[in-house]
Order: C-alpha cells, then sequence, then structure tokens
C-alpha cells in the first residue's frame, strides 16, 4: 500500500520573483538570483535591505498582496535551497526570518505572542 505522499500531486510553481520592479534610475532590480537566492545587484541574500524597502513602497497599498507574494517567495526559496544543499540549508526558522517574518502581519517565530496568559 502506498503511502499518501506517494499519491499525491507535487505542488506547483509559486509566484515568480518578479518584484520589486525595475525603476528608471537602475540598471537591473533587486530581483533575486535563483536558484541561490542572492540580490542581483548587490549580492547579499535576498530580499536585501534595498528589495525590502522596494517591496514596502511597491506594495504600500496592498498590504495583503505583499504578505502573499512574500509566503510565495518563502515557497520558492525552500524548494531551491533544501534541493542545492539537503543535509545542511538554512533552517526553515532562518528562511521564515527572512522571507516572511519582516512583511506586514508577521512576527517574527520566536517572538511570544501578545496577550498571552502565562498561567
Amino acid at each position: 500500500m502506498s503511502s499518501l505522499s506517494t499519491r499525491a500531486a507535487p505542488p506547483l510553481k509559486g509566484p515568480a520573483p518578479n518584484r520589486p520592479r525595475v525603476t528608471r534610475d537602475e540598471q537591473k532590480p533587486h530581483t533575486p538570483l535563483r536558484p541561490m537566492w542572492f540580490c542581483r545587484v548587490d549580492g547579499q541574500h535576498w530580499p536585501c535591505a534595498e528589495a525590502k524597502l522596494r517591496l514596502r513602497l511597491e506594495f504600500e497599498d496592498n498590504a495583503p498582496g505583499l504578505s502573499i507574494y512574500l509566503a510565495g517567495m518563502f515557497y520558492e526559496a525552500t524548494k531551491d535551497l533544501y534541493h542545492l544543499n539537503p543535509h545542511d540549508g538554512p533552517t526553515p526558522q532562518a528562511l521564515y526570518e527572512r522571507f516572511v517574518a519582516w512583511g506586514p502581519y508577521r512576527k517574527s517565530a520566536a517572538e511570544p505572542s501578545e496577550g498571552a496568559d502565562d498561567a
């Protein structure tokens, strides 16, 4: 008897890492270079500081859209990075902090929730 995981269809591709959009004053956008997930411009882990600023500006009036986009990038990066280095890649918490926790509606995975009972 096969397990459910062998019968389930593989997940579809997530959103394309095509943001933040290029502006007129720059040659290359601060988008990720896959599958390593480094910024194409400054070589930092993506999203780099500049990409975060530009994403916040681009999604200024659409916080849910930014949250959904970041979750999709988290998914895509997890697939790529664990495929490249399955044994000692970044931890799930590190990837969550890098891709999702800085966005809207999110807190660090290490932070306790507000109003939690200590009883």
